[in-house]
């Protein structure tokens, strides 16, 4: 196959150095193809089609071509785009509400799915040959792409349209779960679905899920990856990280967002507006030595606290000067995110309780929302101590996960 306008021969790979220093452009290839570039290799499925795209600024092809192009070059007609949290190309901050615009860059019409509406209409569906989803996630549940999905599969189910989820990597790999189950009172857009915290899934895999479990009826088919299996790091997959939201710049904050993520649930600043979003954890009323002192340790097992000092430039304790610790993971297949952010979380209740807080939204305790349990907050303000009930609530939620994942696993 010739190489394609987008700059990577999609075809049989370079059978020799030399070879490949004779390509129009050099590449490194890597082990991992997103799903979209399936796409490329069968452009039948899209030719002359009318095609919505679920995307963002993360959405691109292994030599990091958007997926936009990539299905204009494939025959598609793109000129509709839905998108998720933080917007086309990721400058929303958390929470910030993205409105409806056209995009000149790309030249397509941007329909916000996170502002007035949370649903694509349905009427916009219907006038779609077909719609594909490519997003990055990062397989915690409480990541709100996870509700995109699903309220993009609800629609698509009512208006008949069929959807192509253009698989993506786990990035903390497929091969792990942890975390409680949901609380179906809890349910929330940081809370769709009750599997755990961290459910183990791809995209495509959490589509068929979202479908069966939550009935939603729509057609959905997963263009997979070639090339990834369920043991792999993303640093593994020679894939560019393309970082899927502002605050998650790294594959490292994001396997660490998988714990530290309940600190928004407290007024302790979760390190955003700095260079370390969910790495650094403080406040400026924070003494890490106290903290320290009731630990015994630095070692969270897999991960190291480092005492620090930061000035967050945006979101909490703006320009102040925040006490705490940076989380460094020194072994990251032992490392447990969840387990690991609710003992600092203890820690710090324990030695500072007449300062921290819990947020509240709409009423509701923020940090419930997230870990999808009343109970963890409660039993902490009881004076227990995680490792008196984290596991029991842990074990329960794996125990009836276990037959689920397995029915759903498309990658070895």
């Amino acid at each position: 196959m010739p190489a394609t306008k987008y700059g990577v021969r999609l075809g049989r790979e370079p059978t020799s150095r030399a070879a490949a220093l004779r390509c129009s452009v050099v590449v490194s290839w890597p082990v991992v193809r997103p799903g979209v570039e399936a796409l490329a290799l069968a452009p039948e499925l899209v030719r002359g089609a009318e095609v919505g795209l679920v995307c963002n600024q993360a959405s691109v092809a292994s030599d990091l071509t958007h997926s936009v192009e990539l299905l204009r070059a494939a025959g598609a007609s793109v000129s509709l785009v839905f998108t998720p949290e933080h917007g086309l190309w990721g400058c929303a901050e958390a929470g910030e509400a993205v409105e409806h615009h056209c995009d000149e860059e790309l030249g397509v019409q941007v329909v916000s799915l996170y502002g007035e509406l949370r649903e694509p209409p349905r009427d916009l569906l219907e006038s779609l040959d077909l719609l594909v989803y490519d997003l990055q996630d990062v397989g915690a549940r409480w990541y709100t792409f996870v509700a995109t999905l699903y309220h993009v599969l609800k629609s698509a189910g009512k208006a008949g349209t069929l959807v192509l989820v253009a698989d993506r990597p786990n990035p903390v790999t497929g091969s792990v779960v942890e975390g409680p189950s949901l609380d179906p009172s809890l349910r929330s857009f940081v809370g769709v679905v009750d599997v755990p915290t961290r459910y183990g899934l791809t995209p495509g895999e959490l589509a068929y899920l979202l479908n069966s479990r939550l009935s939603l009826g729509a057609d959905v088919r997963v263009l997979r990856m070639s090339g990834w299996r369920r043991s792999m790091w993303f640093d593994e997959t020679g894939l560019q990280w393309v970082a899927p939201s502002p605050n998650l710049p790294t594959p490292r904050s994001a396997l660490v967002y998988h714990g530290t993520c309940i600190f928004e649930g407290t007024n302790l600043s979760e390190g955003r507006g700095t260079t370390k979003p969910f790495e650094l954890i403080g406040a400026p009323w924070l003494s890490p030595r106290r903290v320290l002192e009731y630990l015994g340790t630095r070692d969270l097992g897999g991960a190291v606290l480092r005492p620090t000092v930061f000035k967050p430039r945006a979101s909490k304790y703006a320009g102040q000067l925040c006490r705490g610790f940076q989380v460094h993971v020194y072994d990251r297949d032992s490392f447990k995110p969840l387990a690991s952010a609710l003992t600092l979380l203890e820690a710090m209740l324990r030695t500072h309780e007449e300062y921290l807080e819990w947020v509240r939204v709409g009423g509701r305790y923020w940090i419930d929302l997230l870990i999808g349990r009343r109970e963890v907050r409660e039993r902490l303000e009881a004076g227990e101590g995680v490792s008196e009930f984290y596991r029991e609530l842990e074990e329960e939620a794996l125990k009836s996960y276990e037959q689920v994942f397995s029915k759903l696993a498309i990658y070895g």
